[in-house]
């Protein structure tokens, strides 16, 4: 079996897949969720850009329980601190995921339109929110969270749901929903024509043009806020134990590890450089390599937030040496051990299937398909 250390940054690295997989599959999904009000104007052409994503929403939603799943068997501490101190942002996105499975289920029982422009706002609920809330979870976790353990490593909170609506945290929030948005647009524009295409580009190359200038500006602000630093020696193979550490806060510290190791400058650049790859492949109609540029942006932005922060987690305002990293907030040696084992049969699995789905129902949806299965499960 790989030693202990090892294995830390293999779940560190695995996480980061996890996140960035739930972004691209799980994120255009939400992302046509949030266009759907705006590129239909008809119920025809709502139902349209509905088809595109409803054979695939609940399998793609895969991802999100498997990260959650992962985050509560190998940072438990993690999970356990995380879903104390954001305890009420995390039922706003539950209460708005619900809208999804009802919405694509319940919109078409009744010919009414009422009935049916209610559930598109559900879908468009469903969709707009969960991607700016976990954008303003990670503005808080750039920012240190308020949380300490006692010396039991008994856990509490002493912030509220309405501190994490800080200034620096809505604009991550800001950027989180403008690339999810862009991406749903991206794909939206792959597997439509006509004017539903147009409207679907035109929401990829808005959204597209936010990003960038919110994680810019987000980049700028980073340097010059206070980040944080471990001062004590680090035994990257012991047993976890928050409290062993000593941690500063310092002007700049999110920037330090670009300094010791340049090659991440690579992680921002892409996450700019994928939109705006995106946004010309999109005006020359190559969707699907728009598609891929999309998923680069979505990978560099996520990858900045995590290279930015390693080896912290879940940083603590109130108590920085209690804050949570990737070699004191993991569960044992074995229980990392036998997740990446199953990781390694199941993952492969995961990506096989989808791409298999993906592959049988590809192509163009049209207003013709929709006519000819209007009485089909969506």
């Amino acid at each position: 079996m790989l030693d202990y250390a090892t294995l830390k940054i293999i779940w560190w690295l695995l996480m980061g897949v996890l996140l960035v997989g739930f972004a691209i599959m799980d994120g255009h999904d939400m992302g046509v969720g949030t266009l759907l009000p705006f590129v239909g104007r008809s119920d025809l052409e709502r139902q349209l850009v509905i088809t595109t994503v409803a054979p695939h929403w609940e399998g793609n939603q895969v991802w999100f329980i498997t990260a959650g799943g992962a985050l509560f068997a190998a940072w438990p501490l993690v999970y356990a601190a995380a879903f104390s101190g954001f305890y009420w942002a995390m039922l706003v996105v539950l209460w708005a995921l619900f809208l999804r499975p009802v919405g694509f289920d319940y919109r078409n029982k009744i010919p009414n339109a009422p009935w049916r422009s209610a559930w598109d706002w559900g879908l468009f609920i469903g969709g707009a929110v969960p991607p700016f809330i976990f954008g303003v979870a990670f503005g808080n976790l750039l920012q240190g969270v308020p949380f300490q353990f006692d010396s039991y490593l008994a856990s509490s909170y002493s912030g509220s749901f309405w501190q994490l609506l800080n200034p620096f945290a809505l604009l991550a929030g800001v950027v989180s929903s403008a690339m999810i948005t862009m991406h749903g647009g991206v794909y939206l524009a792959h597997r439509t024509e006509g004017v539903i295409q147009t409207r679907a580009i035109k929401g990829a190359l808005g959204a597209a043009f936010v990003m960038v200038l919110a994680f810019v500006a987000a980049g700028v602000w980073l340097q010059f806020m206070d980040g944080y630093r471990i001062t004590s020696v680090i035994d990257t193979g012991a047993l976890p134990d928050p409290l062993r550490k000593t941690v500063v806060r310092e002007t700049g510290a999110w920037m330090a590890n670009y300094a010791y190791q340049p090659l991440l400058w690579v992680l921002p650049v892409l996450g700019v450089l994928g939109a705006l790859l995106a946004v010309v492949q999109l005006r020359l109609r190559r969707t699907l390599t728009a598609f891929m540029c999309s998923a680069l942006a979505l990978l560099g932005v996520i990858g900045t937030a995590g290279g930015s922060m390693f080896p912290f987690i879940m940083p603590s305002s109130t108590m920085p040496s209690a804050s949570l990293t990737v070699w004191d907030s993991v569960s044992s040696h074995l229980t990392l051990g036998i997740m990446l084992g199953a990781t390694l049969i199941l993952m492969p699995l995961i990506v096989i299937y989808t791409s298999w789905a993906y592959r049988v129902m590809r192509g163009k949806v049209t207003a013709d398909l929709v006519k000819d299965n209007e009485h089909g499960a969506y």
